[in-house]
């Protein structure tokens, strides 16, 4: 299938489609702790609908960044883990949360002043 522009096939777009989804970064936020299964996962990640965490699980899968490993029990088992490069967006993430963190007093404040501008 040909891009409907020439931008479509950038590498930085491509994954900034998926890293810019709030619930695929909080989804390889939480994997990057620990391998949880999708109930747990749901809980982790919060707010998140069962359909919403599916399609951003299989994109996540998709891109490499977690795994799927399904296990035959009764009921079935399926656990999701992050994978080595998932583990190396993971952390790129976690640069941004530590920045959010030490400046969202200042965003804050940004924001209402700008809010407060009679324009």
């Amino acid at each position: 299938m040909k891009p409907d522009h020439p931008e479509a096939d950038c590498p930085m777009i491509l994954i900034l489609e998926r890293v810019a989804n709030k619930w695929a970064v909080l989804v390889v936020a939480a994997l990057w702790k620990e391998t949880l299964r999708f109930n747990e996962l749901k809980r982790v990640v919060g707010g998140v609908s069962q359909k919403m965490l599916s399609q951003t699980l299989k994109a996540l899968e998709r891109d490499g960044l977690i795994t799927r490993k399904v296990t035959p029990t009764v009921p079935v088992t399926v656990e999701y883990t992050i994978t080595p490069l998932g583990k190396t967006l993971a952390q790129t993430m976690d640069a941004l949360r530590i920045w959010s963190a030490d400046h969202i007093g200042e965003v804050v404040a940004a924001r209402a002043a700008f809010d407060a501008r009679d324009i």
